[in-house]
């Protein structure tokens, strides 16, 4: 069997896919929007010692391996890897050529894989994830990310509404659901390079301050609070959200912090910030989950190796179960999955918009890494593999809510 007909086979090419490899041969319509190449022996190899999206994941980050056209529309072409729905007999032909394939071509991992030193968790690996992920380059995170500097699901009004838009859109939900007013005091923990800080006290008065273990997030927020004139109300620092000294906040928000806090420490992490509310005070906890309780909460291998090192996704259903654990009773909760994938979309248009000044800022494995994530996360909000859920909770003021009969943030 020629090799592109080979890769055809193992990866389970649709119909829309041109494959070709280093030794001439061609496979899938010529007339594909998209095509696969197989640029090197090394490609192989990559798959064939690391089957699945990780193998995957280190031809494309290395360039031994190139997808021509949209890279979404690839990856939703392709089956996973897997060699079950082959014939027997052919299996064993594919599983010896790929056998020699690891054994005359070994290749090592690409550096932009990470490993974590340290306790699972510990505030000390949680800075090495943290700072694997966020202190790239500030400029590279705003050509993908644009002048809101969100790095977590818009909520679109329309399927029409810009990324900005929607961006604000969704500040402004967290803070109808918060129920903030002027002279609160709002804590938002993950906060990123500030957007939800910088919201907060701009559109409600609200004196804010947010936490982040990125330095450069941190030093960035911190400027953009000055150049907005809003540092006598808001305030970003670098720091561990469990080291925040001060309580009797009136909200606190967690956008995008859960998926890095580990499935062991969720009912700490719940139990933290439950203690910094006041009552009556309100949570909104934003996070990507798992679709049920039932699947692992570890990442897969290129998640986990290249993107969000030890992240962890639970089930919606497990986080409100924790709030309710630790004395919150929830009062909302819904699933803005359909949302994430716009939202990816618009960024993956960003980053192929700035890709040269991106290659020349972080260098071309790296942005092929962020290419490839955004691309497959997107797939997998679109297949209902990942969801994006947001939970309301309350610390009850003896047996009062403070709530509204009827949710106010929906008129």
């Amino acid at each position: 069997m020629r090799l592109a007909n080979m890769f055809q086979r193992i990866t389970g090419g649709g119909s829309d896919v041109q494959f070709s490899a280093y030794d001439g041969s061609e496979a899938g319509p010529a007339d594909a929007p998209v095509k696969i190449e197989v640029r090197t022996p090394e490609a192989l190899s990559y798959l064939a010692s690391a089957p699945g999206e990780l193998g995957l994941a280190r031809a494309y980050v290395t360039g031994n391996l190139e997808i021509i056209g949209d890279v979404h529309g690839a990856l939703a072409q392709l089956s996973e890897f897997s060699l079950r729905e082959i014939p027997f007999a052919e299996r064993l032909g594919l599983l010896s050529f790929l056998g020699k394939v690891r054994l005359n071509n070994r290749v090592a991992p690409p550096p932009q894989e990470t490993r974590l030193h340290g306790l699972r968790h510990s505030k000390e690996r949680d800075r090495q994830a943290i700072a694997h992920h966020y202190d790239v380059s500030n400029q590279f995170y705003e050509w993908i990310l644009g002048p809101s500097m969100a790095y977590t699901c818009a909520v679109y009004p329309a399927a029409s509404s810009t990324l900005e838009e929607a961006q604000f859109a969704k500040h402004d939900l967290v803070a109808k659901k918060l129920g903030l007013k002027p002279g609160m005091r709002l804590l938002d923990v993950g906060c990123g390079w500030g957007g939800m800080v910088i919201h907060a006290a701009r559109e409600y008065g609200v004196r804010a301050i947010g936490v982040t273990l990125s330095r450069n997030q941190a030093e960035w927020a911190q400027k953009a609070i000055i150049d907005a004139g809003l540092s006598e109300l808001a305030e970003v620092r670098h720091l561990d959200y469990r080291d925040v000294r001060e309580t009797g906040f009136d909200a606190v928000s967690s956008i995008g912090l859960t998926e890095h806090i580990g499935k062991a420490k969720l009912p700490a992490y719940f139990k933290s910030l439950y203690g910094k509310l006041k009552p009556g005070g309100r949570l909104l906890n934003h996070c990507i989950t798992r679709p049920n309780n039932l699947q692992r909460a570890r990442t897969g291998g290129f998640i986990d190796r290249y993107v969000f090192p030890d992240g962890e996704l639970v089930g919606p259903g497990h986080i409100v179960s924790l709030m309710h654990d630790v004395g919150f009773e929830v009062r909302h909760e819904e699933n803005l999955r359909e949302h994430y994938a716009l939202t990816l979309a618009a960024w993956g248009r960003n980053i192929d918009a700035h890709w040269d000044e991106a290659v020349r800022e972080v260098g071309e494995a790296r942005a092929r890494v962020w290419r490839l994530y955004l691309a497959a996360s997107r797939l997998g909000f679109d297949r209902n593999n990942i969801q994006l859920h947001q939970v309301l909770g309350v610390r009850l003021d003896g047996v009062r809510s403070h709530m509204p009969l009827r949710p106010d943030w929906l008129s």
